[in-house]
């Protein structure tokens, strides 16, 4: 009778086990998400993310994906080939605005962060605004980012032609602009976030460096130009060396969701970006922007995959 019960005992703790491990693999949830080029902000935002979310819920696992930026992330999206990707403001309202959009079906999951764009050159150059990049070569970023569109805008409504009144360098590589500067090839460095690797990289280069913005009376003039553009703010002490804030533009940059990823799968990530926001911020210096709340005031409603825009009604998110 004991043996029988103890055979009992054992089959009931076998199925237990069994039951548990079977839960455990359905509560894995793997993901693909669309990086950029290394060198550059998107990359370093989506190692800290993936240690973010990993850190409150083990079982998300996010593969990153290097890519050629912005653009490639779209199509990579559009044909299912990525189920996330970081898409850079300038792109993402492209592609989810007006009446020629072709979204594919894309939606917004969560922000990355309100990346202000800067040029920054040598503590010792010359140049010292826009105007002074006039008749010089300057690294405005990978062919396939949002923040060389952005520069050019910049440039624009600065008045100045980016094909002609500058010698604009295209990079491969988003982590080769600093070094260009650094060897003389480039005269300045256009980029944007404040985690952006190649402003630091000149930031704390033998010299220093400098950073500038359009200059104030440029601001509405390129503002008019995209309706991505905001203005923002650089708080003095950013980087090494810079001791007074720097008033410029820039715009948000969006984690993207393939057209059908499931909504529990993305009701689950947009959770654990918001609990693991601490850990992102101490990983990634505008972490704390990461906060899906903050897609109240810079995204349409109807942009929001529908799992995100329910997590935000439920914790209290007013979308109307």
């Amino acid at each position: 009778m004991m043996r029988r019960r103890e055979l009992l005992l054992g089959m009931v703790s076998l199925a237990s086990t069994s039951s548990a491990r079977a839960q455990q693999r359905e509560s894995v949830l793997r993901l693909t998400l669309g990086t950029a080029t290394p060198g550059g902000s998107f990359p370093a935002f989506g190692r800290a993310l993936i240690a973010a979310v990993h850190e409150v819920d083990p079982g998300v696992m996010i593969e990153p994906r290097i890519t050629k930026g912005s653009t490639e992330n779209l199509t990579l999206l559009k044909s299912a080939e990525l189920d996330l990707a970081l898409v850079q403001g300038e792109y993402a309202y492209e592609a989810l605005s007006g009446p020629s959009a072709d979204g594919g079906g894309l939606k917004v999951v969560a922000p990355i962060d309100a990346s202000p764009g800067m040029f920054v050159v040598p503590a010792t150059s010359p140049v010292r605004s826009i105007p002074d990049l006039r008749g010089r070569a300057v690294a405005l970023g990978t062919r396939g980012s949002g923040f060389t569109i952005m520069g050019r805008t910049v440039l624009k409504g600065s008045g100045i032609d980016p094909d002609h009144d500058i010698t604009p360098i295209l990079l491969d590589d988003a982590g080769d602009g600093a070094t260009q500067v650094l060897d003389g090839r480039a005269a300045a460095l256009w980029g944007a976030s404040l985690g952006w690797p190649g402003f630091k990289t000149l930031a704390d280069a033998p010299g220093g460096a400098r950073f500038f913005g359009p200059g104030p009376e440029a601001i509405p003039k390129i503002l008019a130009l995209r309706a991505s553009m905001r203005r923002l703010t650089v708080p003095a002490g950013s980087f090494r060396g810079q001791d007074a804030p720097i008033e410029t533009v820039g715009s948000w940059s969006f984690i993207l969701a393939r057209s059908g990823l499931d909504g529990t799968a993305v009701t689950r990530l947009v959770r654990a970006i918001d609990r693991g926001r601490n850990t992102l911020a101490r990983l990634y210096p505008q972490g704390r922007e990461s906060d899906p709340r903050n897609l109240v005031s810079n995204v349409p409603t109807t942009w929001l995959h529908p799992a995100t825009a329910a997590y935000l009604r439920e914790v209290g998110a007013n979308l109307e």
